[in-house]
């Protein structure tokens, strides 16, 4: 068992108002095959989430496609009533039509709808961080963001985050409401969203980013970054994720995970030290 605490990590605070610890936890690997249907053991779920709060994790993103209808609901079996200090983060805006199967619905009624559901499932009087899941095409991003407003300013959200956007997409949705973070795909593998983290940095928005260990890709046996874990006396899982940390301050990994020893595993990472030689050679294992 871990004595490393996630708050090894340190905090981000969003928005300048809202803590949370820098390594957070996601939810979607603890639904079905193909983020589809509940998962084999539900009971072993609400166990894994009960103890990443006990070691300190604060941020638990959710969504309400995840199952769907399945991750929210294991949150609140598990961790309500809330303890002060933990943040739900959930998402609105893709519908689901089968397993690993995605479509994005913008449209105002159906992200409020949305909103009043999620605060219903997860037994929230308001949702601290409610995300765009992705931006609809078809749906002019003002209007997206514009109905996020409405619901905050209702006091039915706090605060205002976006997923998979580009920074062109961030300055438009900023022109009518704060955003607090930026959810978008990021990992020692895949760093395409690197002017995007830039931007989140230098306007001190949260960037969450999700599969941050590339799926596994980067932490199965025989892997990029075996050799170095070797040395370093850590698990590549834990290297990657304190990458991820040392990368930038505004940085919130969310590892996922149905296995307490994994989550334990990648907890430990907060704990890691990592030199600018050791981030060098990790930077360049992956390029």
């Amino acid at each position: 068992m871990t004595s490393v605490r996630a708050d090894a990590a340190g905090q981000f605070t969003i928005e300048n108002v809202l803590p949370v610890n820098r390594l957070g936890y996601g939810t979607m690997q603890l639904t079905g095959k193909g983020v589809w249907g509940p998962p084999a053991d539900e009971d072993e779920a609400v166990r894994v989430l009960r103890r990443a709060a006990e070691l300190g994790v604060t941020l638990f993103d959710t969504a309400d496609s995840y199952g769907p209808l399945v991750a929210e609901p294991l949150l609140r079996r598990a961790l309500a009533p809330y303890d002060e200090g933990i943040v739900i983060a959930t998402k609105a805006g893709l519908t689901r039509q089968g397993p690993d199967q995605w479509t994005p619905v913008g449209r105002p009624a159906y992200l409020r709808q949305q909103c009043e559901m999620s605060l219903r499932i997860l037994g929230l009087e308001r949702i601290p961080l409610l995300q765009l899941h992705r931006v609809d095409p078809e749906v002019p991003l003002e209007d997206q963001v514009g109905e996020l407003k409405a619901l905050q300013d209702e006091g039915k959200i706090a605060h205002i985050g976006l997923s998979e956007v580009s920074v062109e997409q961030i300055e438009q949705a900023r022109a009518v409401a704060p955003i607090a973070t930026v959810q978008n795909l990021y990992n020692l593998a895949d760093r395409s969203a690197e002017s995007v983290l830039d931007y989140c940095q230098r306007n001190q928005i949260g960037f969450i980013p999700w599969f941050p260990l590339a799926t596994g890709g980067l932490v199965k046996p025989g892997g990029p970054l075996d050799a170095i874990a070797s040395r370093l006396s850590a698990t590549p899982s834990q290297l990657a994720l304190a990458w991820l940390l040392r990368r930038s301050p505004v940085m919130l990994p969310i590892p996922g995970t149905s296995s307490i020893a994994h989550l334990e595993e990648n907890v430990a990472a907060a704990g890691l030290e990592l030199t600018d030689d050791d981030v060098a050679e990790l930077s360049a294992a992956v390029s």
